[in-house]
């Protein structure tokens, strides 16, 4: 009799302890849905940072955040700042707090959006127009 052969996805290797706070031993007591964030291995995180860093436009940027939180459960928010947005600095990129993510994987991402930002400024303009910041320019 033939078996079918499964194998077990990838998971993301164990931070060295007290290097990062993100809390992956919490997420045995978590159902197997949260436990999604652990299938971002480092070589997954590099493509993914890779591919928010070449952002073609507006909508691929939210079809990206779509994507992160279906596989993963990453919810990440981009709106311009309280005060003025002059620079890239002034969107705030915030990733909601989940257990499992790493410390640095919460610093990379939003960087990566940044840079994906300064590299097509057309990006965002039209997420500061979505939000109406441009309507009298």
């Amino acid at each position: 009799m033939l078996r079918a052969m499964t194998t077990a996805p990838a998971l993301r290797q164990p931070c060295p302890p007290g290097a990062c706070d993100c809390g992956r031993e919490q997420l045995a007591e978590h159902p197997p849905a949260a436990q999604r964030i652990l299938l971002l291995t480092r070589q997954e995180e590099k493509r993914l940072l890779e591919r928010l860093e070449n952002l073609k436009d507006l909508e691929d940027l939210q079809r990206l955040q779509v994507r992160l939180y279906e596989n993963l459960g990453i919810r990440v928010h981009i709106v311009p700042g309280f005060n003025e947005v002059r620079t890239m600095r002034g969107i705030v990129i915030e990733l909601d707090a989940q257990p499992g993510l790493c410390r640095r994987t919460r610093q990379s991402i939003p960087a990566a959006i940044r840079r994906g930002l300064e590299r097509n400024p057309q990006v965002a303009f039209r997420l500061l127009d979505a939000h109406d910041l441009l309507r009298d320019a």
